[in-house]
């Protein structure tokens, strides 16, 4: 009676510890040490789950609400219309990504007298895709207009800008953001650099004097690519009059963009 007593105390102390493989110290009820430890669950593998996991790309994991692990999302329809629910393999946010400071750590794109168009490279972001995906680019940026050339003032600009000439006449001044994709970071072939992805333009006119201040542009754009290391070129393009001179600094405050990529 005493034995059977002791093992019944055994068990139950047991079912209420925390369980530790390859750690004598487990910090949590299941806790898995060693730096190169892996867990295989084979319900999930390419020969259980073949639709969704096709032994090829990663198969992203989801979490349901009872806490079990599942690659099959609620919503999810195998060979379903536009709009099932598409796995999303990671997410990369870059809050402010054209960097503030002195002007020169931002672009100035100047378009001169007797020129109507002119664009330039505003900033080069680098990516990795581990795989052929679906990628979805978020972006929003910050824009300042002058009718002087704003690399002149080797200043930070403040809210509302305390440098920059005001525009006189009623003449429009438009200017526009788009990106590019470089794939494979070689350089922008004739063919990329002609596809342009996410494409938004804003016009800027005023009276006498007008006002010194900050324009806001926010688009969004989708693209196939190939995995591999590729990178977003993004441009901005400035248009005005033939006998006018509009100088315009993109990223001059807060900026931002997000990446999704899909498989």
């Amino acid at each position: 009676m005493k034995k059977t007593l002791l093992l019944l105390l055994f068990i139950t102390f047991h079912s209420y510890a925390q369980v530790g493989i390859g750690i004598i110290n487990p910090q949590a009820d299941l806790h898995i040490g060693g730096t190169t430890s892996t867990i295989r669950i084979e319900s999930l593998n390419h020969t259980n789950q073949p639709v969704l996991n096709d032994g090829i790309k990663l198969a992203p994991a989801y979490v349901t609400a009872n806490g079990d692990i599942t690659i099959s999302p609620s919503g999810y329809v195998v060979g379903g219309p536009a709009g099932s629910v598409a796995p999303l393999n990671f997410l990369l946010s870059y809050k402010n990504f054209i960097p503030d400071g002195a002007e020169g750590s931002r672009t100035v794109i100047n378009n001169g007298l007797g020129i109507t168009v002119v664009n330039g490279l505003v900033y080069t972001l680098p990516f990795t895709s581990p795989q052929s995906a679906l990628i979805e680019v978020k972006y929003g940026i910050t824009v300042a207009l002058s009718a002087t050339d704003f690399n002149t003032a080797n200043v930070p600009l403040t809210d509302p800008p305390t440098y920059g000439t005001n525009f006189t006449g009623f003449s429009s001044r438009t200017f526009r953001l788009y990106f590019c994709i470089d794939l494979n970071n070689d350089g922008l072939s004739a063919a990329e650099l002609s596809k342009r992805y996410g494409v938004k333009g804003q016009s800027y006119a005023s009276g006498n004097q007008g006002s010194l201040g900050y324009a806001y542009m926010n688009s969004q754009g989708y693209a196939n690519i190939p995995a591999g290391n590729h990178s977003l070129k993004f441009f901005g393009e400035v248009e005005d009059g033939v006998n006018k001179y509009t100088s315009v600094s993109f990223g001059s405050a807060q900026d931002y963009l997000k990446l999704r990529i899909y498989n």
